[in-house]
Formats: C-alpha cells, sequence, structure tokens
C-alpha cells in the first residue's frame, strides 16, 4: 500500500471515527468532509469505496446498533430512543430500523427480552448486516 491510499484511509477512519463518538449529533457530509480535509464528493466516494456503505448509511446503522441496545436494556420508550440516537422522528427511526433489522422496534423489542441467552450471544445473533 502505497503513502496516499495510507493518508486516504486514515481520513477516511478519522471520520468514522467521529461518527462512532458523535452518532446522536446532527452530521452531515460536509461536516465530514471538513473532519477528513476532502470534499464533499470526494468524501462521499472514498468513503463508500473503503467501507462499502455511504456514509449516511453507515451513520443510520450505527444509530440503529445503539437503539437495538437501549430496546433490549431499558424500559424507555421506543420514541425517546429515537430522539436519543440522533433519529428526527419516530416514522423515519421506525422505517428505518425496519429496513436495517428486519422488524420494527416494538417487535424487536418483544423478541429481544429472551431469558437465559447470554449477552454476548444476543448481541451477535441480534446484530444488523448492513
Amino acid at each position: 500500500m502505497n503513502r496516499a491510499v495510507e493518508e486516504t484511509n486514515r481520513r477516511m477512519l478519522r471520520a468514522r471515527d467521529a461518527m462512532d463518538r458523535a452518532y446522536a449529533q446532527p452530521l452531515d457530509v460536509p461536516a465530514l468532509a471538513r473532519i477528513a480535509h476532502v470534499s464533499q464528493a470526494h468524501f462521499t466516494r472514498t468513503f463508500r469505496a473503503t467501507f462499502g456503505e455511504t456514509p449516511h448509511r453507515y451513520l443510520q446503522r450505527r444509530r440503529v446498533e445503539r437503539a437495538m441496545f437501549l430496546l433490549r436494556e431499558t424500559d424507555r420508550s421506543v420514541t425517546d430512543i429515537c430522539y436519543e440516537v440522533g433519529f428526527g422522528s419516530p416514522g423515519t427511526f421506525s422505517r428505518t430500523f425496519h429496513d436495517i433489522v428486519g422488524r420494527s422496534p416494538r417487535a424487536y423489542r418483544k423478541e429481544a427480552t429472551a431469558t437465559g441467552v447470554p449477552t454476548c450471544f444476543t448481541m451477535t445473533w441480534m446484530r444488523p448486516s448492513s
């Protein structure tokens, strides 16, 4: 791997780390491109080539992963969880959650409360695949 590719990967990782840390904040492509020190168009193309999905989809998936944890481990309402993980509306949250997980947040919560299963197994089994 040459230096240019390494530098590009480092920049994309810097932006992805920012998404992982601040997933609940309103992040957009211009802000992420500034973090990576590249243009917006270059950022979107390079992020997709590097990680196999668009920045928007990656951020949605991270938010849904956090929501899955909160649905399993807390009694908070779906609406509260929706806003906590960074979605702007319950409708968008439910639609995105269903697209990624394959069932609604309420159905997921009902199925995920199985007893007697180790948490590490549940987390692996329930992890969404892009």
